[in-house]
């Protein structure tokens, strides 16, 4: 049996760490790092275009579309890390994933007319058997993930080709449709309507960010575990809190709250709490660290794995029926290259090649930093080959970091 000393120490990789967090200094800039590259980021962007005279990168319409466009890339990052953690696998098949279960979306809910509730059931089921019939092969015969999901890649992106026939399915019915791209509270309401809407659901949203800090905080304390300095905490709320306003600020000045981004807020707070909060979280850090380390500790490690590349699949139809929804069609080459922005995000955010280290909210920074990168490019114009390379030398900076602070820290 596993036996914890008196003072439980800092278990790599996770959110809800035991040890005393860094206080303001190189410690804390380390800690946030990629949050301020993103708001560095963000502020040049916003520079070169006032000088191009190109607008603003803060117009409401383009936070409005950053976020419409990045949905999908948020999903399957929260996805792809749970398979990174597991000792640095991934899935090269979500992209064709895509592809196959809006094929079958199209086919069910444009072309037979099926109620829509069924179809989204059925789609959703297809995920979880795509996922699962991946995740059987590389869990439990141990046939490498790489193979596994290539293999994947070809056979679901082949599936979506047969099911369409070359053809594109369109257009998708209104009432499928509110519920992925429409806005709070309507396209109907005043404008004073949508500010106020906005507004509220903001200061809803931060009277929860406190109220939840705050009683993880004094739950901590209780049990006698090391906190992050007062000052931190405070600033890091306010921060967080004013940032919430003025997004939702923006949105009250175009169309509304999209309806997406609270399903995204329902899959990254569940996530978050399932790899920080829970047993079963927890293994897959353990797994990615050492896994037999972890069998000898009674960890499942086979179930672990199954259940990552499983829940990859749930995720991937999630992914489907939002952007069928948003491009009102489902067409042969959607999904192309969507595992290599998911699989970016998550290194750029933090979770380590080798597995055992990575975040829910690190793999969301990056899925964003991704997002401005290509928002912010495409604004000022910039070249789709020029951007391709910018992306693939973040990415490379992100492994090379995460590879050198391994060697020092094992040195």
């Amino acid at each position: 049996m596993l036996k914890w000393k008196d003072k439980p120490q800092k278990i790599q990789g996770g959110e809800d760490t035991l040890q005393e967090k860094p206080t303001f200094g190189l410690g804390f800039l380390k800690q946030n790092m990629m949050l301020f590259a993103l708001i560095l980021l963000v502020v040049l962007f916003q520079i070169l275009i006032v000088a191009q005279d190109k607008g603003s990168f803060f117009a409401p319409a383009n936070i409005t579309n950053l976020i419409s466009q990045n949905s999908y890339v948020v999903i399957l990052a929260t996805g792809m890390l749970l398979c990174i953690l597991t000792g640095g696998n991934i899935d090269l098949s979500v992209g064709s994933g895509v592809a196959l279960i809006g094929a079958i979306a199209g086919t069910l809910i444009v072309n037979m007319h099926m109620n829509i509730y069924l179809a989204i059931v059925i789609c959703l089921l297809s995920g979880i058997a795509l996922g699962a019939w991946q995740g059987f092969w590389i869990a439990y015969v141990r046939i490498p993930s790489f193979i596994v999901t290539l293999a994947g890649m070809l056979t679901f992106r082949g599936l979506a080709l047969i099911i369409l026939n070359g053809v594109t399915i369109s257009p998708y019915p209104e009432e499928y449709k509110r519920y992925f791209n429409s806005f709070l509270p309507g396209g109907d309401a005043s404008a004073s309507g949508k500010m106020s809407a906005s507004l509220a659901i903001a200061a809803v949203l931060c009277v929860v960010f406190v109220a939840v800090s705050a009683y993880s905080r004094i739950h901590k304390q209780r049990k006698q575990y090391h906190v992050e300095a007062f000052g931190v905490a405070l600033v890091r709320t306010l921060v967080i809190c004013a940032l919430i306003l003025a997004v939702f600020w923006l949105f009250g000045q175009d169309k509304g709250v999209p309806v997406i981004l609270i399903t995204l807020g329902v899959i990254v707070a569940a996530y978050h709490y399932y790899t920080s909060k829970t047993v079963p979280g927890r293994y897959l850090y353990a797994m990615g660290g050492n896994e037999k380390a972890a069998v000898f500790s009674g960890v499942n490690t086979n179930r672990a794995l199954f259940f990552a590349y499983t829940n990859m699949g749930f995720l991937v139809a999630v992914a489907a029926l939002i952007c069928v929804s948003r491009f009102d069609s489902s067409f042969p080459a959607v999904g192309t290259n969507y595992e290599l922005d998911a699989i970016g995000a998550c290194f750029i955010g933090g979770a380590s090649a080798y597995g055992g280290v990575g975040t829910v909210s690190g793999s969301v920074i990056g899925a964003v930093f991704m997002g401005v990168l290509n928002n912010g490019m495409s604004i000022l114009g910039i070249d789709a080959n020029w951007q391709r390379a910018v992306k693939g030398i973040v990415l490379l900076a992100a492994v090379i970091m995460d590879v050198v602070s391994r060697k020092r820290r094992r040195g």
